[in-house]
C-alpha cells in the first residue's frame, strides 16, 4: 500500500500581512480626512428635512422643462455612444492577441488604461476650452469615456473566442478580413451589442452629473434649481431623473438578456 503525502498547509502569514495592511490604510483614510464626527448624529434628520422639502410638494409646473432638458441627456448619451463604439471597434480588434504587432496591442491596452482612469467630468472640463459649454462637449466627453471600456471590453471577448472557426478560415486561405468577418463577428457579436448597450445605460447616467459642469441636460436644471434651493423643483427634477434613468435601464437590460440568453422557451397547457 503506497503511501500519500499530504501537501503543505497553506501559511496564513500572507493573509494575515494583507488584512493588516488593508485595516491600517482605512485608519490612516480615516484619521487623515478632517470630518465633523459631531455632526454625524444629526444627519438623518437633515437628510429627512431635505427629502420633506422637495418630495412634499413638488413643483410639476417645472416638468415639461425637464422631461425635455432630460431628452436633452439622452441624445447626450447616445450620440457619445454611437461614436464611441464607432472607434473602439476597430482599436478593439488591433488590441487582441493575433490582429496587430505586439508594440500596437500593448499601446492601444495603455490608452485604454489612461483614458479609463479619468472620469468623464474631467474629460469634459478639457474639452470645453476648445468647444465650449455645449451639449457637444458632453457628447465627447462620453465618446473618450465610451472608447475606454468598450475597447477593454471588445478585446477581451475577441481574444475569449474559440480558436477553431478562425483556424478554419486561415485554412481556406481567407484573408485578415475573412478571418474577423467569418471567424470572429458571429461569435462576438451578442457580447458586442451587449456591452453597447450597457455603455449606453453608464452614458445616461454620467450625461446627468456632466450637465453639473453647464454643458446642458438635466444636469444643469440641477444644479440651477439646487443654487436657489428651490427645492419643490429638485425634487420634480429627481424623480424625472430616476423613473427615466431606470426605465432606460429596464428595456436595456431586457434587450441584453434576450441577446445573451435567447428567447425563453414556454411550455403551454394543453
Amino acid at each position: 500500500m503506497s503511501a500519500f503525502t499530504l501537501p503543505p498547509r497553506p501559511s496564513r502569514r500572507g493573509r494575515l500581512a494583507i488584512g493588516i495592511v488593508v485595516t491600517l490604510v482605512v485608519v490612516a483614510a480615516f484619521w487623515s480626512i478632517n470630518i465633523n464626527w459631531g455632526r454625524l448624529g444629526s444627519l438623518p434628520a437633515e437628510i429627512l428635512r431635505y427629502l420633506w422639502l422637495m418630495f412634499s410638494a413638488p413643483d410639476w409646473t417645472k416638468l415639461p422643462e425637464a422631461l425635455l432638458q432630460t431628452w436633452r441627456s439622452v441624445e447626450m448619451a447616445w450620440v457619445g455612444t454611437v461614436l464611441g463604439l464607432v472607434v473602439a471597434l476597430p482599436l478593439s480588434f488591433l488590441s487582441a492577441r493575433g490582429f496587430s504587432p505586439t508594440p500596437v496591442r500593448w499601446g492601444l491596452r495603455v490608452l485604454f488604461g489612461m483614458i479609463r482612469a479619468v472620469p468623464e467630468i474631467i474629460i469634459a472640463i478639457v474639452i470645453l476650452s476648445v468647444t465650449g459649454l455645449t451639449p457637444l462637449t458632453g457628447a465627447l466627453a462620453l465618446t473618450v469615456n465610451s472608447i475606454g471600456t468598450l475597447g477593454k471590453w471588445g478585446y477581451e471577448s475577441i481574444e475569449g473566442v474559440d480558436p477553431g472557426p478562425i483556424e478554419a478560415v486561415r485554412a481556406a486561405g481567407g484573408s485578415g478580413i475573412d478571418v474577423i468577418r467569418w471567424g470572429v463577428w458571429p461569435s462576438v457579436t451578442p457580447e458586442f451589442i451587449s456591452f453597447w448597450l450597457y455603455r449606453f445605460e453608464i452614458n445616461v447616467r454620467a450625461s446627468a452629473v456632466l450637465g453639473l459642469i453647464g454643458v446642458g441636460g438635466i444636469g444643469d436644471m440641477l444644479t440651477s434649481y439646487t443654487q436657489y434651493r428651490l427645492w419643490p423643483v429638485v425634487g420634480v427634477l429627481l424623480i424625472v431623473v430616476v423613473v427615466v434613468t431606470m426605465s432606460i435601464d429596464a428595456v436595456s437590460g431586457a434587450i441584453r438578456r434576450r441577446i445573451t440568453e435567447g428567447a425563453t422557451v414556454r411550455e403551454l397547457d394543453r
